[in-house]
């Protein structure tokens, strides 16, 4: 299997996976899941890094785990060469100053189809912990994001205030200032002037597309 002859090329060059981790200044726990999960379920951006450090063709080692094609698409899983079917992956949360393609709580991948791509799109889910957008949303809701910084006048989005993960409310520009709007009547409205928008910042990382709600 690739991954093992990548762990042991790893402790042939480095002792271990963890002074491998170290050098390359990413979490033990992170390569121990992609040696274990497998190169197609994992971070692209963690992959490539892993490639460089160990010497290895990045084109081939991603080839080999129908990745390549993927590169220009976030960290999305092409199903198959041939398919309309995309995978993209699900975070539990999403942490600040980290780009959507770097993150590593990845607890999943979801299908959505290849056409939602067009134009260089991309697209991640999030799932959702809480009930602050209930009823419309429930919790453990899995939301499909379409990434962009757009401030969208009346939509639910995944929003970062700096130092925080990202919070998901209903956005309302009125007057320069951005309303966070929760649909559940129980939780405070968040008002951020302009002035507040710019400092902090507050900055829309996603438009929810769509929703998908587990039948127990």
């Amino acid at each position: 299997m690739l991954e093992d002859k990548i762990k042991d090329l790893i402790i042939e060059k480095y002792g271990s996976v963890r002074q491998f981790a170290l050098k390359i200044d990413i979490p033990y726990t992170t390569i121990d899941s992609i040696l274990k999960r497998g190169i197609d379920n994992s971070n692209v951006s963690n992959v490539i890094k892993m490639c460089k450090a160990l010497d290895l063709s990045i084109d081939k080692t991603i080839e080999k785990n129908d990745l390549i094609s993927n590169l220009n698409f976030d960290n999305c899983i092409q199903v198959k060469n041939d398919s309309d079917i995309i995978k993209i992956p699900v975070l539990g949360v999403i942490k600040a100053g980290i780009p959507i393609e770097a993150q590593e709580d990845i607890i999943d991948y979801i299908e959505i189809p290849k056409d939602w791509t067009k134009g260089g799109k991309q697209y991640y889910g999030l799932k959702i912990s809480g009930d602050s957008m209930y009823p419309k949303y429930n919790n453990d809701d899995i939301v499909i994001f379409l990434k962009t910084n757009e401030i969208v006048n009346g939509k639910d989005c995944a929003v970062m205030v700096n130092g925080f993960d990202a919070t998901f409310k209903k956005v309302l520009f009125q007057n320069d200032n951005i309303i966070l709007q929760p649909y559940n009547s129980n939780y405070q409205v968040q008002i951020f002037t302009k002035e507040q928008i710019e400092q902090l910042p507050v900055k829309i990382i996603g438009i929810a597309k769509e929703k998908r709600t587990k039948i127990d």
